[in-house]
């Protein structure tokens, strides 16, 4: 009885913040102890009095005469040696947590920041998962450093959520999710926050767009003008007025031959952009240009690569550098033109443009639209993706190829070799509608279309690329709310780009998303033999399609609108006959549409850099300008 009222009295010493007299009675009380209680209360008077280690110790004692809920002492001690700074006690405590569960996120948020500083990242990953599941918001933030920046782990979207709630004003965080959402087709989440945006917008706060990344911008938003807006860029500054005239009247030598620099971060054989782009670099006149490649590409990719790195022109690694020693690098190479393949784009160092390196800056295939704060004097295009219409919303002049502004590779691209459905689990007897373009392009007023299409033709299956299972979840309960049941929708298994082009043609037809297009997709579709159903777009993103339909020599695939698109796919299906003709003009035109022939794209391009270059030598300033057609030779 004596202890309980010792206890007791202790209590309300506590309670009445007489944190002395509380730890006096308590010092005298624990040596009889035989509960938790006693220690629990020692632990709470000692951490008041800012004594952490101390009060750790005793949280320690009480989880030792605790017989029914020991972790929750063996929390409160790991908790406290953390904040203490004795990472290692800390550590020792949470693992056992962890071990008897892995929800516990008290004990997931200790290992995660004790390992993050000794850098094992086995440990990390393990427990940064977990991290979500909390609602403090320190664990959340710390979840948001580890799996942030990956838009592959389902778990984001979960994680942004979150964060969103509580953080409701902070626009990157909102602007994260979105993008997120996007990836992983989380469509509720779409039509809430896109309905927020939108009201924004129309309540003239365009301006919260800048919280955007450009990239991010152009999966969604087919507005040129508001494309102008987006600044969330890899840390690109404004430019200040003049910039580009000063470094254009820098002294600069030129020679006979016309030296031109390709910089980007994808100079390796299996990325997308060098499938579309390696031929061209081999075929480059080396009497009439000198090419060098100002390298970024990580190492390990770089060892992806099957060899034909060497056969692209001379590649300078500015990897290891700092964003001004590329610079100095690039410029002591004297090159004429600089050409950028990234823009806004991952992994990006476009900013280096801002170096005053080059006389000519070109912008050029990476990404689909202005690159914003970059300085660049041309961006390449064609008269589709970059009409007339399209001029005050670009601070690059003009450079227009006559066929498309896209290259690609007939030499070391595969051909489809024969296959039959059953390989790919697709029915037989069943019309087949292909979308193959990136998850994150797939719309709900795309899911809606295709919807409507596949509603319209018996006996028809969707086969998409969507390999996230969360994504697939959130796009077949979408389409199921549109009437198609889950049985007409199959996904495609990621595989290798020779399988892929093989499996292509098993399809019978292909849709486009929107407003995003299909880019590098598209022409490999259209290279496997398949036809793409695409519908005229408002900005660079969403008429690629149509730029490539039309350099194959299929304008009559392109839509007036998202209805005609619709209505065309529908007809196609009905009209086998007029589907196999169009394979048959596919299968022909891979030796002779222009969108194949890589050596006439080439010499268009060097017909754009030598009129960049004369002018640059002449001291004049960029202007827009087209490139007439040649023949190849």
């Amino acid at each position: 009885m004596k202890t309980d009222y010792n206890l007791s009295t202790a209590s309300l010493a506590f309670e009445a913040q007489d944190y002395v007299k509380a730890l006096t009675i308590l010092t005298a009380l624990i040596d009889q102890a035989q509960t938790a209680a006693p220690f629990v209360l020692l632990g709470e008077t000692l951490e008041k009095m800012g004594l952490i280690a101390e009060a750790a110790q005793a949280f320690e004692q009480a989880a030792t005469r605790e017989a029914q809920t020991p972790e929750n002492h063996i929390r409160r001690a790991a908790s406290l040696h953390f904040r203490n700074g004795a990472d290692d006690q800390a550590a020792l405590h949470a693992i056992r947590l962890f071990k008897q569960d892995n929800r516990d996120t008290d004990a997931a948020f200790i290992l995660a920041s004790v390992f993050s500083k000794t850098g094992d990242q086995a440990i990390v990953d393990l427990v940064k998962n977990s991290l979500v599941e909390s609602d403090d918001i320190a664990h959340l933030d710390l979840a948001a450093t580890l799996i942030g920046h990956d838009s592959r782990n389902e778990n984001t979207v979960k994680l942004y959520e979150k964060l969103r709630r509580l953080r409701p004003d902070d626009q990157n965080i909102r602007f994260r999710l979105l993008d997120l959402a996007r990836e992983f087709c989380a469509y509720d989440i779409l039509e809430r926050e896109d309905k927020r945006l939108s009201q924004d917008i129309d309540n003239g706060d365009e301006g919260v767009l800048a919280w955007e990344s450009p990239h991010t911008n152009l999966m969604w938003c087919p507005d040129e003008r508001l494309n102008r807006i987006p600044e969330n860029t890899f840390g690109v500054e404004h430019l200040r007025p003049g910039h580009a005239e000063t470094r254009r009247r820098r002294p600069h030598t030129f020679v006979q031959k016309i030296r031109v620099g390709y910089l980007s971060s994808d100079f390796w054989d299996q990325h997308a952009t060098m499938k579309l782009l390696q031929r061209v670099l081999q075929l480059h006149d080396l009497s009439q240009f000198e090419i060098t490649l100002f390298c970024y590409t990580p190492e390990n990719l770089i060892a992806a690569d099957q060899g034909k790195r060497s056969t692209w022109g001379t590649i300078v690694s500015i990897a290891d550098m700092t964003d001004g020693e590329a610079a100095e690098t690039i410029r002591a190479s004297g090159v004429d033109i600089l050409v950028d393949l990234k823009g806004h784009t991952g992994a990006s160092r476009s900013r280096i443009l801002n170096r005053m390196i080059a006389p000519v800056q070109v912008a050029w295939l990476g990404f689909p639209g202005s690159s914003l704060h970059i300085d660049c004097d041309y961006i390449i295009g064609d008269t589709v993706v970059l009409p007339d219409s399209s001029k005050p919303f670009y601070h690059e002049k003009f450079c227009r190829l006559p066929d498309s502004y896209q290259p690609n590779d007939p030499v070391h691209r595969p051909l489809p070799q024969s296959a039959c459905r059953c390989e790919w689990q697709l029915p037989q007897d069943a019309f087949v509608f292909a979308a193959f373009n990136a998850t994150k392009k797939l719309s709900r007023e795309t899911l809606t279309l295709w919807a409507g299409i596949l509603r319209r033709v018996e006996n028809s299956v969707l086969w998409m690329m969507c390999d996230s299972p969360l994504a697939q979840s959130n796009v077949l309960a979408l389409l199921s709310r549109q009437g198609i049941s889950c049985e007409r929708v199959i996904f495609a298994r990621k595989v290798r780009y020779a399988e892929h082009l093989t499996r292509l043609p098993l399809a019978d037809l292909a849709l486009d998303t929107f407003p995003c297009n299909g880019h590098t997709t598209t022409s490999d579709l259209l290279w496997a033999g398949l036809p793409v159903v695409t519908a005229r777009g408002s900005n660079f993103t969403s008429r690629v399609s149509e730029s490539l339909l039309k350099a194959a020599g299929l304008p009559e695939l392109v839509a007036d609108d998202c209805h005609g698109f619709a209505d065309l796919a529908v007809d196609l299906a009905n009209g086998k006959d007029r589907l196999s003709a169009l394979r048959a003009r596919l299968a022909a035109g891979r030796n002779s549409v222009p969108l194949f022939d890589a050596t006439r794209f080439c010499r268009h391009l060097e017909a754009a850099f030598a009129t960049m270059a004369e002018r640059a030598r002449q001291g004049k300033p960029p202007a827009h300008f087209d490139v007439p057609p040649q023949t190849a030779s």
